[in-house]
């Protein structure tokens, strides 16, 4: 289990070879994003071992004028 910002940094370098600043870290686990570098989800998915569905359902929005 990720229960914090630096367990994520640490499993994401030693399982993806992948670094993620800070404020990105702390984005995710505290934030929704608004998007995300198929870069980062890739190596989330690989450090996590799961698919990008185990992470995030898709809720459409209403378009306006639609």
């Amino acid at each position: 289990m990720i229960n914090s910002g630096t367990a994520l940094a640490r499993l994401l370098k030693e399982k993806a070879g992948y670094d993620l600043s800070a404020p990105s870290i702390s984005a995710l686990l505290n934030d929704q994003p608004k998007q995300m570098k198929a870069d980062t989800l890739d190596a989330l998915c690989t450090a996590l071992e799961c698919t990008p569905s185990d992470l995030w359902v898709h809720t459409p929005t209403s378009m306006k004028g639609a």
